[in-house]
């Protein structure tokens, strides 16, 4: 069984992995280490799994390159069908991942979306709904703290929310494997009414903040749109892909690197850096108070609007 396992897992690193030539070193890592018995036992499913994983990210920390253990049977992401009926069943069972959607004294929303941007298949209609909620606010706290990643097509949903009418390039995704280059826009027509550029946002981010959560801050980061606000997030820029190798083990590969249109670059290893780095349990009054602050500050502000500002941020204080 665990020769089955770490052939397979070899292959596959070798044959998508997104940076070709640490795909096939990490590959004949793999296999050395089969033949010198390093992988004789299999064992605790989940040992074994933390075990191949600190092997596959040697020398290259990409945190999306695991041997990933899961309590429940792995669902098989090849079987489109079964991948979606699961993601549709989680996105379900989680609001979207719209997590909290509130109005806040000074007329401050906050949309908490977590664990997972899911797909806009699955979670559009919850977006659409949190921005209807949301659509009167005068700015907005987007808690991405607990988002661990999701559906690059959701991050430019948010996006598109979040921006004007006019279709904005946000990212590329390019696949070394087959030698393609996927764009993504923000898109000029949505269910909900669009909260536009003009109002301040914030993004209070974590270490916990990952792949698609980053993404979502990094591209909002890079197009000026948005002040981040708490930890450096965790690093994990490449898109990947899962296969199923054992009913608890799933092999997850990257397979596509991420090319933001503005910076050239992206957060792979690095993280992204808020502006404000202060402890994740911080964010959420820090941001709070600067959202008041621009509150108070707005000669446009009603007067109801402006005494809950007051009121709020001596308690801030």
């Amino acid at each position: 069984m665990t020769a089955q396992i770490i052939e397979k897992l070899a292959t596959l690193v070798s044959e998508y992995y997104v940076f070709p030539e640490v795909g096939a070193a990490v590959a004949d890592r793999l296999r050395e280490n089969l033949k010198t018995g390093r992988y004789d036992d299999l064992g605790d499913p989940e040992a074994f799994g933390a075990l191949v994983t600190a092997d596959l990210q040697l020398g290259n920390n990409d945190k999306h390159l695991r041997l990933k253990y899961h309590v429940d049977e792995v669902v098989d992401e090849t079987d489109e069908g079964a991948e979606y009926a699961f993601y549709l069943e989680q996105s379900r069972l989680n609001a979207g991942g719209m997590a909290r959607v509130e109005r806040l004294p000074g007329n401050i929303g906050v949309l908490e979306i977590r664990p997972l941007l899911y797909g806009p298949e699955t979670a559009g209609d919850a977006l659409a709904a949190a921005m209807t909620l949301l659509a009167a606010t005068n700015g907005l706290l987007l808690d991405l703290r607990g988002c661990r990643g999701g559906s690059p097509h959701m991050v430019a949903l948010v996006c598109s929310y979040l921006l004007d009418a006019e279709p904005v390039h946000l990212n590329d995704l390019h696949a070394p494997a087959d030698g393609t280059i996927n764009q993504y826009w923000s898109v000029p027509h949505l269910a909900g009414p669009r909260y536009g550029s003009e109002r301040p946002l914030w993004i209070l981010t974590s270490g916990t903040t990952f792949s698609g959560g980053e993404e979502l801050s990094y591209d909002l980061q890079q197009l000026k749109r948005a002040t981040l606000v708490g930890e450096r997030t965790g690093g994990g820029a490449h898109p990947r892909e899962g296969f199923k190798l054992h009913p608890h083990l799933e092999a997850t590969i990257p397979i596509q690197r991420t090319v933001n249109p503005i910076s050239g670059t992206n957060w792979e290893g690095v993280g992204v850096q808020p502006e404000y780095d202060v402890p994740a349990e911080q964010a959420f009054d820090v941001a709070y108070a600067q959202a008041l602050d621009q509150v108070l500050a707005d000669p446009g502000t009603s007067r109801a609007v402006r005494d809950e500002a007051r009121t709020r941020r001596r308690e801030l204080a």
